[in-house]
């Protein structure tokens, strides 16, 4: 077993009356490590000025997270299988919807990762092998609901 930990803080504009629900949503994120983000919600869910569109909001860390831990175990796995890979590049896509009980949820996230491997490809088959095993292996993956995609390109 292993803990994780993270520090969210968010302060109150001396401005803001905060009860008529027009506060700035813009936080940071602290991690153990010494890393420091900032955060907000997402503009497409609170409207500028309230958000900061140039921050991370937490949808798109959640599919940045499962992006990079897929990624993560691929390498792994394809370096234990005696594959060289120069270059790895995912454009993931989470999408934000009811879910079947009626809540707002990413419902579906589509990674579409692209390899470049020294020395030549792989096939198909040791791609898809690769990424499957890498989708079984993720901590995260089996951590959601959210049904977790691969285009495989």
């Amino acid at each position: 077993m292993s803990e994780h930990t993270s520090t969210v803080i968010w302060r109150r504009g001396a401005a803001e009356a905060f009860t008529d629900n027009r506060y700035n949503r813009a936080h940071d994120w602290k991690f153990d490590g010494g890393a420091e983000v900032r955060a907000s919600s997402s503009p497409h869910s609170v409207p500028v000025p309230m958000s900061d569109a140039s921050a991370v909001d937490p949808e798109e860390a959640f599919v940045a997270s499962l992006s990079s831990c897929h990624m993560l175990w691929f390498l792994s796995l394809a370096a234990k299988r005696g594959f060289v890979v120069d270059e790895y590049q995912d454009d993931a896509v989470g999408v934000l919807e009811k879910n079947g009980e009626g809540r707002l949820a990413v419902t579906t996230v589509t990674l579409r990762p692209r390899v470049t491997f020294a020395g030549g490809e792989a096939t198909l088959e040791e791609l898809e092998a690769l990424h499957h095993a890498a989708h079984e292996a993720c901590f995260l993956a089996n951590s959601v609901k959210t049904d977790i995609r691969l285009e495989i390109g």
